[in-house]
């Protein structure tokens, strides 16, 4: 992790006070922004966005799906949690403290798109940064790349199904043409794009792939942060009205994470997959995809949404808090292979 990467906290922070500021100041601009939109995809930030994607799309080895079969245990407990547990989770935990516990300190007109922004986040699971987390607590690299290219593959299909589902249940209404669009504009097409270009380059020879990838990187962190500032610009009004909003949507992202992630590494444990293999599973199953997340959101309600503000949430605590999780795994590494060493006959 690149010195960069690591205070990405503090960079994410100046950009929201920046954005605040600004939205303030410069109110006029960010309405011109807002209103470059074409069939509700705000064009502007669908730029951004395709920046921040593509670079990490570009590491994505379509190849590895054959390593599925070497891995099966901890991929079966990945696509669990990532499928079967953390959205659903998350649309309790976001019904019950936003629409509940804390509601009557929220705005009303704003419980229903901030459940949305939750939910959204919590269903496209992590691709580009999981490699990082994985590197930093040794987890098996063929186990990672096969787990982030089939989850990839399963959100082309799966995303928007889900959602819906999840939408509708919370008695949120559902934009399909909108949010089919979102899937085709920030998944299909970028995957599509970004596997025909690295193809391309692999024919090419001689670490153009490599040395491009290298290049693009601070090119998708530069472009979220360009987001955040776009983002809190058109939400700054309401942050500075209700500072408390940020603590209170960080509460159920909080308890996700942690949530998810002791679930994936204990049902490792209990079936005996190599800590290497659930190190990073514990991580898959617990971070998102908050590019795609903070994407669907805008398309879906709008870059002054509540929705909006709940996936930036995430983006503020994502790399504090799988940093925390990284420190868990490696910490209980002792704990985690003592059952494995019983396991193993004499």
């Amino acid at each position: 992790m690149s010195t960069f990467e690591r205070y990405l906290t503090i960079w994410v922070a100046l950009c929201i006070i920046a954005g605040v500021a600004l939205g303030h100041v410069l109110p006029g601009v960010f309405a011109v922004v807002a209103s470059a939109e074409i069939a509700k995809v705000n064009l502007p930030v669908a730029v951004l966005i395709w920046l921040m994607i593509v670079p990490m799309l570009l590491k994505i080895d379509f190849g590895a799906l054959g390593g599925v079969r070497e891995h099966w245990r901890g991929i079966g407990v990945t696509l669990f949690i990532n499928w079967a547990v953390k959205p659903f989770s998350m649309a309790l935990l976001g019904s019950f403290f936003i629409g509940h516990v804390f509601a009557p300190m929220l705005p009303a007109a704003q419980i229903p798109s901030y459940i949305a922004g939750l939910i959204l986040l919590a269903a496209a699971p992590c691709t580009a940064m999981v490699f990082v987390w994985s590197n930093l607590c040794e987890g098996e690299p063929h186990y990672t790349l096969s787990q982030v290219a089939l989850n990839d593959v399963i959100m082309v299909f799966l995303f928007a199904p889900l959602v819906g589902l999840l939408l509708g249940v919370a008695s949120i209404s559902v934009p399909w043409a909108t949010l089919l669009l979102s899937v085709a504009l920030y998944i299909v097409v970028p995957v599509i794009a970004s596997q025909l270009w690295r193809t391309a380059m692999l024919r090419a020879g001689g670490g153009l792939l490599e040395r491009t990838m290298h290049r693009l990187q601070p090119v998708s962190l530069v472009a979220l942060l360009a987001t955040l500032v776009l983002l809190f610009g058109f939400q700054g009004e309401q942050i500075l009205r209700q500072p408390v909003v940020i603590a209170i949507l960080a509460v159920p992202i909080l308890i996700q994470v942690y949530l998810n992630a002791g679930i994936a590494y204990w049902l490792s444990r209990q079936l005996g997959v190599a800590w290497c293999v659930a190190a990073p599973a514990a991580l898959i199953g617990a971070s998102n995809f908050f590019e795609l997340a903070v994407a669907a959101a805008i398309s879906l309600f709008g870059l002054d949404s509540g929705a909006a503000l709940a996936t930036v949430v995430g983006v503020l605590v994502e790399v504090p808090v799988m940093l925390s999780v990284v420190r868990i795994v490696r910490a209980t590494r002792g704990w985690y292979e003592r059952r494995e060493r019983v396991d193993v006959p004499a």
